[in-house]
């Protein structure tokens, strides 16, 4: 359902005027947190299940004076005049009717969800559930946008990747595109504990989670089929992954770690080559020098991904291993850098900030 145009933003300043529907999740308060310091927009609108009627400032005290707007309820038909652009950071299987909503009266969408990512819906109901805009699956487009840039200007449905997804397909994608990929690719990831939500869950509180570190769904997790469908799509051919993800004692922060066995190898120095070449002019992604390898600490709060790649000929093997923000680079971050590229503005605007530190 294309728009023949997009209108340029109306209202104060010409900014664009943006609605959070989920604004107090954590990736939520993260899209504030950034678009708060974005030149070319205006919050006109947020939605909250658990604080209707409070102001997030009430939630978030760090907004205080800064954002105190109060939280609505997630009604299309009450809101949709104060906004052009809705940010859905709800979780999975609660953003289909209101995107579909949203899309079909007119709005663009960036949805945070996982609902409109698997492109195949035999695939989406196979790892989720029965989806209930079925006829969006193929119209929304896939907000890597390192590989969709040039589709994002005319969407008008934005469906952000996954946290691990955007890790593990950042670290792989230029050796399937040079069809240098054989055998199963192994990927490990240890992720923050934020990676799963603002949630009350037993397993997820401090006692449990610290001083501890497990895997958990390995093989059977559903960024599976997302990593799929992006490195076939890359490589031409079907792809098949092993996914085992971990749960680490820290709050932000994406660790992915990838075994690639080569059809051939054109030595370390060679395959950097063609890591820096097919990142070449991408302003968030970083291949690190020979030795040197990603941590967490040093993505932490930016919008970057950061990867480093060691060849071990004794065993014939190649490491990859990535880090982002999997509250930026894996969802907040990279939905701003979507927005940009949908109007037209510099890819980075909002989003030039460095890691913190320590």
């Amino acid at each position: 359902m294309k728009s023949p145009a997009h209108p340029k933003p109306s209202g104060s300043r010409a900014r664009l005027r943006v609605a959070v529907f989920g604004a107090t999740g954590y990736a939520g308060v993260e899209l504030l947190r950034i678009l708060l310091n974005h030149p070319k927009v205006s919050l006109t609108a947020l939605t909250s299940q658990r604080f209707v009627g409070k102001r997030v400032s009430d939630v978030y005290p760090s907004l205080l004076g800064k954002l105190d707007l109060v939280l609505q309820e997630a009604r299309v038909d009450q809101l949709a005049s104060r906004f052009e652009l809705a940010f859905t950071s709800l979780p999975h299987g609660a953003s289909m009717e209101i995107v579909s909503t949203l899309v079909k009266g007119g709005k663009r969408v960036i949805d945070l969800s996982a609902d409109f990512r698997l492109h195949d819906l035999r695939v989406y109901e196979k790892w989720y559930r029965t989806h209930q805009a079925a006829e969006l699956l193929r119209e929304a487009v896939y907000g890597l946008t390192e590989l969709h840039r040039r589709e994002l200007p005319k969407a008008d449905l934005v469906a952000v990747p996954g946290c691990y997804p955007t890790g593990a397909v950042l670290g792989l994608a230029p050796l399937f595109a040079a069809k240098l990929v054989q055998g199963t690719v192994l990927i490990d990831s240890k992720s923050g504990v934020t990676g799963a939500g603002r949630s009350n869950a037993v397993e997820l509180s401090f006692s449990e989670v610290n001083e501890n570190f497990k895997a958990y769904n390995v093989g059977v997790h559903r960024h599976t089929p997302e990593m799929e469908q992006e490195l076939s799509q890359i490589a031409g051919r079907s792809v098949t992954v092993f996914f085992a993800p971990h749960l680490v004692p820290m709050s932000r922060g994406i660790l992915s770690t990838m075994y690639v066995e080569l059809k051939r190898s054109p030595g370390e120095e060679r395959l950097r080559k063609i890591y820096e070449d097919f990142y070449r002019r991408e302003p968030f992604v970083r291949v690190l020098p020979s030795g040197y390898f990603p941590q967490t600490k040093e993505v932490r709060g930016s919008n970057d991904c950061a990867i480093g790649l060691r060849y071990d000929s004794r065993v014939g093997r190649l490491v990859v291993i990535t880090a982002i923000d999997n509250l930026v680079k894996g969802a907040a971050g990279q939905a701003v850098q979507n927005m940009n590229l949908m109007y037209g503005w510099p890819e980075d605007e909002g989003l030039r900030g460095a890691a913190l530190v320590p």
